[in-house]
């Protein structure tokens, strides 16, 4: 991005999820999006193969006897290396049981967002809702990244995922509607009413979930599996071989999970407003891209119907940079 786009840029949305961090901008009224895996793998230290990752311009750092090797280049090194590819963060949130967790999310937020163009300017960032029956505690996940990115000179607030799907893809309906962002490591749900959340929630049954099941009844990695996963499953009701028919079971699996925590939520909530008309539901994230999920979706929700009139049921124009856009909106209406 040159000094002059930089210049013009008004706000920035971040997404950092588990899977992949996502950061949009917007350049003389256009969505601009940069992407990295939220991933990274660990070599034994040599003095020639860093000097080999340097020529090929691979992103790594060395920490003591490894090389560490960042984002999108880790995923393809693991599969020739047949080894896993390490998170920086598990279910949605920072990964306690990895020590470099903080250390590689800042040096991957680094290499994509810099330091801020100017003074305090405003970046709002995604959130994961609370998980379903889990009083699991969020506040230090948000703190901690909160303060990880004001250390880069920005003003930084924080946007529910679902509802950044909300602000990304629903302005026709008044931002009315629910947002489902099926990402890396939960499904984030939200239900919003003229852009003012009802309820949000979360359910642990996402990507990583589907990649590390098929992985445990097929005998190959879950690095490969979700290579696999990108390249080539889709629900035709076709299976060529045992890894896409462990998908297309994990996939039903994680959609008959939501739908019913969604059926769930809304019977339990006693502050779903009463809604003159049907409302869209909208869904995103890197884990409907598959062909045909929306249509799988819609079959598994039309026999687990809402207590509430759908007007339709879509797909994110851009499933994948959805969150970080419905981000760059609420940053944008704090100008």
């Amino acid at each position: 991005m040159s000094d002059q786009d930089k210049n013009t840029i008004e706000a920035t949305g971040l997404d950092i999820g588990t899977s992949r961090i996502v950061v949009a901008r917007r350049v003389n009224q256009d969505f601009q999006f940069q992407a990295q895996l939220n991933a990274f793998l660990t070599l034994p230290f040599s003095k020639l193969t860093r000097n080999v990752f340097e020529k090929e311009n691979i992103p790594h750092k060395v920490d003591g006897e490894e090389l560490i090797i960042l984002g999108n280049e880790s995923e393809r090194l693991a599969n020739m290396y047949h080894h896993e590819t390490r998170r920086p963060m598990t279910h949605g949130i920072l990964n306690a049981g990895e020590p470099n967790s903080l250390p590689i999310i800042k040096q991957l937020v680094s290499k994509l967002l810099g330091e801020a163009p100017r003074e305090r300017q405003k970046l709002c960032f995604s959130v994961p809702g609370t998980p379903l029956g889990n009083a699991n505690d969020l506040t230090y996940h948000e703190a901690t990244l909160r303060q990880l990115l004001a250390g880069f000179g920005y003003e930084v607030t924080s946007v529910n995922e679902g509802l950044a799907v909300i602000l990304a893809e629903l302005e026709s309906s008044n931002f009315t509607g629910i947002g489902i962002s099926c990402g890396g490591g939960m499904c984030n749900v939200c239900l919003a009413y003229l852009s003012v959340p009802i309820f949000s929630f979360s359910v642990p049954k996402a990507g990583d979930f589907i990649d590390a099941s098929a992985a445990s009844v097929t005998g190959e990695g879950a690095t490969r599996i979700r290579a696999i996963k990108e390249e080539s499953f889709g629900f035709n009701g076709h299976f060529s071989d045992k890894v896409q028919q462990a998908l297309a079971v994990y996939y039903d699996d994680m959609i008959r999970s939501l739908v019913s925590s969604l059926r769930e939520v809304f019977q339990d909530s006693r502050n779903v407003p009463r809604l003159d008309r049907p409302v869209p539901l909208v869904i995103a994230g890197g884990s409907v891209l598959p062909a045909g999920f929306r249509e799988r979706f819609e079959t598994i929700l039309s026999d687990n119907p809402l207590p509430v009139a759908l007007s339709e049921v879509r797909l994110a124009a851009d499933p994948l940079n959805a969150t970080a856009k419905g981000a760059l909106v609420a940053a944008l209406a704090e100008l």
